[in-house]
């Protein structure tokens, strides 16, 4: 009898541990992570739907915070309508390049969430600047302002999702006030 209460102490004490060494090895290192994405529209400068392409870098800066310095890209036409007495209701062009950058926050809540490692879930924000080109048509001679656009400062708010498909790489799917990406996610 004395055996089989040692055998069972032992049992729970390995499987313990076991269990232990598990929940370590489940842990997820946020951060060293390369974010790339692909989504539609941007920060309110575009009316109509236009493609982005999204990269960041997280960095580890608490246990489940990062911050991620970012670069996003995007280029549009639009059309407008000229009044020149000479010429009335001229329809002109111009192209827009749009290149947002600032740093994003994220925290996640996975341990809170009970999400299994396969999974990550977070909130954050993103905050930086935008440096816009505009190109006009060739021949234009009227105003080259451009009155739909925002301040050159933004604030944005995130919820998202990634699914880790091995230990190396993952899909996310961030949802914004500005802009929606889908991506690969890529940890070092």
């Amino acid at each position: 009898m004395k055996k089989i209460k040692i055998a069972l102490t032992l049992t729970l004490i390995i499987a313990g541990l076991n269990l232990a060494a598990q929940e370590k090895a489940h842990q997820e290192d946020y951060g060293n992570t390369l974010n790339l994405g692909i989504g539609i529209g941007y920060y309110g400068y575009v009316g109509h739907s236009t493609p982005v392409i999204h990269i960041d870098y997280e960095i580890a800066v608490a246990k489940y915070f990062t911050l991620a310095p970012f670069v996003s890209y995007y280029s549009y036409t639009d059309y407008n309508t000229w009044v020149d007495p000479q010429n009335p209701y001229w329809n002109y062009s111009y192209r827009e390049t749009v290149i947002p950058m600032g740093v994003k926050g994220t925290y996640y809540f996975d341990k809170l969430l009970g999400a299994g490692p396969r999974w990550d879930f977070y909130l954050a924000a993103s905050l930086g600047f935008v440096i816009t080109t505009t190109t006009w048509e060739n021949g234009y001679e009227g105003s080259t302002t451009v009155n739909n656009r925002p301040s050159p400062l933004f604030l944005d708010l995130h919820a998202g999702t990634e699914y880790h498909l091995s230990k190396k790489a993952g899909l996310f799917l961030d949802l914004s006030t500005g802009v929606s990406t889908l991506g690969l996610a890529i940890h070092f």
